[in-house]
């Protein structure tokens, strides 16, 4: 099994309770008992959890990879900054160099803010911080940004030292696969939780590709509120330096498409659905690095797609890739379109926080 194949291949065993889950089935009792231990000491204090002045909104898995996190927050910080909010986001920055606390700006290369913090940065214009632990990256950011009022941390569901005020758990169409957990199922913690278990999620926001109908269904925890969100390519793509081309232009036309996430074949079935012929497709791992970007195309001719997620990387090395000259790329944004009664439910949420302010040190009078 090759690293670009991996992906879809641990996917297909987490998917059903087959012989190869099962086999791992004794490996993932020793995940639960170490998650539980690790979530219990927590849960009395023995581990410390630190509360911030402003409310801190936290968008995670349940599942390992892919679930639509990145496009949530995004959905999120429009919608935050619609309603008159200051936000901020904070993240660990998976796949970066290095693991000091620093901010994430519209120049900083993604392998040294992380592909998906530098997403988030230049597609929203907010204040972005990363840290090895989420708490510094959130101290630093609202001591360098005290007009925050509202932050948002992203991939945070199992990470207790920084407190929450509102936690959002996000699925897509996989659901909790065969049930199980790591490495055995695609479960990073058990699903549903069992009544009066800490850190039970807030809001539940399910993902499924426009057309294909509402989710099925998936068990949730005593009163808590599910909401659908479709997702769709957008109908542009967009260039290294801001071009734009519609989707229909490039109908007809040989392309590759590249993807470097935890469910590339996903993105390909999406170009495909939009009417895209695709010649070739490229696998590379999740949060792959600038160097398999620049060995890659210098591999490469014609017209190249990517993911908005890897565009950061992959527009970084065109200059010195040493590619073709008619090398052409482009990017395709996802973009998500949640039911206005999931914003209205944290709308409601949010305003009825103690530390909820819309004017004060950290920007805000009561909202």
């Amino acid at each position: 099994m090759s690293r670009s194949d991996a992906p879809v291949r641990w996917h297909s065993i987490w998917a059903r309770r087959g012989w190869q889950a099962t086999l791992l089935w004794p490996l993932s009792l020793v995940y639960r008992a170490l998650s539980s231990g690790r979530r219990w000491l927590y849960s009395v204090g023995i581990l410390r959890t630190e509360r911030l002045p402003v409310p801190v909104i936290v968008v995670g898995n349940v599942v390992v990879g892919g679930a639509g996190k990145t496009p949530t927050v995004l959905a999120l910080l429009e919608h935050l900054k619609a309603r008159g909010w200051t936000p901020g986001v904070v993240s660990r920055g998976h796949g970066r160099q290095g693991h000091e606390t620093r901010e994430v700006l519209v120049d900083t290369p993604a392998d040294e803010g992380g592909d998906e913090p530098t997403l988030i940065r230049r597609s929203s214009g907010v204040p972005v911080f990363v840290a090895r632990k989420r708490v510094l990256a959130a101290r630093a950011l609202l001591a360098r940004h005290p007009e925050v009022n509202v932050l948002l941390c992203d991939d945070g569901l199992q990470h207790f030292a920084l407190g929450r005020d509102i936690a959002i758990a996000v699925f897509d169409d996989r659901r909790t696969g065969n049930g199980w957990l790591l490495p055995a199922g695609l479960l990073r913690e058990p699903w549903p939780p069992r009544p009066g278990q800490a850190h039970v999620p807030d809001l539940v926001l399910r993902q499924q590709r426009e057309g294909t109908g509402e989710p099925a269904p998936l068990a949730l925890p005593d009163g808590v509120p599910a909401f659908w969100a479709p997702r769709r390519l957008a109908d542009e793509a967009l260039g290294p330096h801001g071009e734009r081309c519609a989707l229909t232009a490039l109908q007809g036309q040989p392309l590759t498409a590249v993807a470097g996430i935890a469910r590339p074949e996903v993105f390909f079935e999406m170009l495909r659905e939009r009417g895209l012929s695709l010649n070739h497709t490229v696998a590379l791992p999740d949060h792959a690095g600038p160097e398999h970007f620049r060995s890659l195309l210098s591999t490469l001719t014609g017209t190249v797609l990517c993911t908005e997620k890897d565009a950061v990387k992959l527009f970084a090395c065109l200059p010195a890739a040493g590619a073709p000259h008619a090398l052409l790329c482009w990017a395709i944004p996802l973009q998500l379109h949640p039911d206005p009664a999931f914003f209205n439910a944290l709308d409601q949420r949010l305003t009825a926080l103690p530390h909820a302010r819309l004017s004060s040190t950290h920007g805000h009078q009561t909202a």
